[in-house]
Parts: structure tokens; sequence; C-alpha cells
């Protein structure tokens, strides 16, 4: 939509300049007159590009969502309340957008399907549960669900990430010194060792062989990486790939087990939330099968879908697809047979949450010593097997 940046004298007299977004230069004019302004001066603002505006974080939402809840608490009008925010984002793409989402309210939408038209920045499971909070008119204490499940949701995703960044510095780290070693060290030795002529070991041999690879072939070991980097990415985009490698993922060991519990911490935190919230229980599940994260944990939620659309419980489909652990699914069971399945599932998710803090400290105790063990193996059997002939020449002048 486009910009107007306009001039125009306030009741008061004072002189104010400012933008705004209208679809065209009269229906800008318009929206200045019914705010009592007088119109100086209106032309179209050059566009900004959608890059330089930047990214909206997951921290700019939840704060936007917080002081939202607690403007509308507080009794503040819909739109005047977006406008306040929209003017006090630090974020510009969030502030744009949110100017987007007050004029299309003025425009007579709700703020849900205000909200729709921005699926960057706020989600389905976003959306669904304003609009159940606009049906209800407890759109405060919605925008205060949100807020908790967000957090807490980030914090799950933060432990996950968290877990991986020792190992793949670890990883990263060994990568780097073998490749010093075999590029610049090893040759060293390598034009010594000729310059005497004596038989080498196999373990200086093999090490000789792999410094040579990597200094004449150095280019092709970099796009055959690159090369089998995009293979995997582009058939992780298949439906076949995508399953195939999620269900890798969640059988590796530890590893897995963390995914695992994640998984079901964010399956029962989103659907016990929305349903919650007033969200219709099939919208729930097709909402929270498509931010689940797992191709596998995807396709278990949408078979509980259809169980459920044909007259059956929950718990059965979820059963047969092997990642979520009895336990979950008797309670779920008995949350259905109740009538509390939305506290059920809050409740399970909480101990889950605990569980996946219990997982990723078991991963990082167990990499710590695994990871210490490969880089002096590695590092320190390469340094050995140079050091081998050098032994060897001792021996025979001694």
């Amino acid at each position: 939509m486009p910009t107007f940046a306009y001039t125009a004298r306030s009741q008061n007299g004072d002189l104010k300049s400012a933008t705004i977004e209208a679809p065209s230069r009269d229906d800008a004019v318009a929206q200045l007159r019914r705010q009592r302004l007088t119109i100086v001066k209106v032309d179209e603002a050059k566009a900004v590009p959608a890059k330089s505006l930047g990214s909206i974080k997951m921290r700019d939402i939840v704060i936007f969502t917080r002081q939202f809840s607690t403007m509308i608490n507080a009794g503040l009008p819909l739109v005047q309340a977006l406008d306040i925010l929209a003017r006090q984002s630090e974020n510009k793409a969030l502030s744009a957008v949110v100017r987007q989402v007050v004029f299309d309210v003025e425009s007579g939408n709700t703020v849900a399907d205000a909200m729709r038209k921005h699926p960057k920045a706020f989600s389905d499971l976003y959306t669904n549960m304003v609009a159940a909070g606009e049906a209800g008119g407890i759109l405060d204490t919605i925008l205060n669900r949100l807020a908790v499940f967000m957090e807490k949701n980030d914090a799950l995703v933060r432990k996950v990430k968290g877990a991986m960044i020792y190992p793949t510095v670890i990883m990263c780290v060994a990568a780097l010194c073998v490749v010093i070693l075999l590029w610049k060290v090893i040759p060293v030795f390598a034009n010594m060792f000729g310059s005497v002529g004596m038989e080498l070991p196999l373990p200086t041999q093999v090490v000789i062989a792999l410094s040579g690879l990597l200094n004449s072939y150095w280019w092709a070991l970099i796009g055959g990486t690159a090369a089998a980097a995009f293979g995997i990415k582009t058939f992780y985009k298949t439906n076949e790939g995508q399953l195939m490698i999620d269900r890798l993922l969640l059988r590796v060991p530890v590893l897995g087990d963390v995914l695992r519990k994640s998984a079901v911490s964010r399956f029962t935190r989103t659907l016990g939330t929305l349903i919650s919230s007033g969200v219709s229980i099939l919208d729930g599940l097709e909402i929270t099968a498509r931010t689940s994260g797992n191709r596998v944990v995807q396709d278990a939620i949408m078979g509980s879908r259809a169980s459920i659309a044909g007259g059956d419980t929950i718990a059965g489909p979820l059963q047969k697809s092997d990642v979520f652990p009895p336990m979950v699914i008797s309670m779920i069971a008995v949350g259905e047979q109740t009538g509390g399945l939305d506290e059920m599932l809050t409740k399970i998710a909480d101990f889950y949450d605990d569980e996946v803090d219990a997982a990723v400290s078991a991963l990082l105790s167990l990499l710590e010593p695994v990871m210490i063990v490969f880089l002096g193996v590695v590092v320190g059997g390469m340094i050995v097997a140079m050091y081998l002939p050098i032994f060897d020449m001792v021996n025979a002048v001694g």
C-alpha cells in the first residue's frame, strides 16, 4: 500500500509532519480530515525496500503482544492501542506491519483478519487465537496467554539450539586444525622425509597421502561438500526426504531423545493453549501439526485430526506413531474422557519442559568427553604419525 508524506496543522495551530498509508492520495486526505487536521501538503513518499526494514524476531512479537494486552485491559480503544504500538516499536518492519493493521481495522476488518495479511509477523496460531479472543470478548486475556506461550516456546527452541552449539564449535575447531595441519604442516615433514629417502610407516604414508589430496584437489573437496549439502537440502524439501530425515533424527541416540521430548512439549503446549482459548479442536490440531517442526510428528497429529473428524479419539493415531510416550497417550485419553483436555495438555507440557532440560544436560555431559577424545585422537594421531619416522631415525642413529 502506498505511503504518503504530509504536513498539516492541528486544531491548536501546531505544524505536524508525518507519513500515512492509504490506497490513494484522496483516501489519505480523507483520513487526515477525519483527524481534524488542516492539510498543508500531501505527497506520495518513496517506498522503502522491504529488506531495509529488517526482520521481525520472536522477542519483538512477544513485547508487542504483552503491551497490546495491557492497553486493551486498561480500556484503550483497539485502534488507538495499535497506533501507539506502531509509533513506539523499535523494529521498523513490525512498525510498518502494525500501521497496515491499523488501516485495515479502520477500514472495517477484524484484528485477526488484518493480521492474517502478514503471515511473516503473525502465525496461523496467533491469528486464530486473536479471532477467538475477539469473538469471546476476552482479547486481553488471549493476548496475555499468547505472550506466555511464545515465551515458553522460544525458551524451548533456544534450549535445543543451545545444546547443538558446543558440538558444532568443537567439530569446526577440529576441522580447522586438520585442514591447517594437512595444508601447511604435513608438506614440510613430507619434504624432509623425501630428502632422507627412508621407508615411512603406514600411518605416516596415509597422512601424507591425505595432505597431497587436499593440496591437489581442494577445489573438488569444496565442490563435493557444497554439492552434498545442496543435495541433502533439496532431498529434504521432498515429502519422502523430509519424512526419512526427520525419522532418522528421532532415532539418533541422546539427540533423538531431546528432539522427541521437545516435540511432545511443543505439541501439548500449542494444542492446550489453542483449545483453552476457544479454538476448535480440529483447527487446533491442524495449526499444531503445521508448527510441529518434524514431519513424523506432523503426520501423527494429522492422523489424530482425521480420527476426530471420523468420530474417534486423539489418542489412537498418536500411539501408532511411536513418537509419543505411553504416559502422554494415557494422560491425553484421560483428558478426553473427563473433558479437561486443555488442562491435561498444559500439565504434560510443563512436565516435558523439565524433561527437555534434563535431556539437554545429559546430551552435553555425554558430548563433552566424546568431543575432547575425538579432537585428541584426530589431531594427536596426525602429530604422532609425523613423529614416527623421526623416532625410527633416532633409533637407527643410536
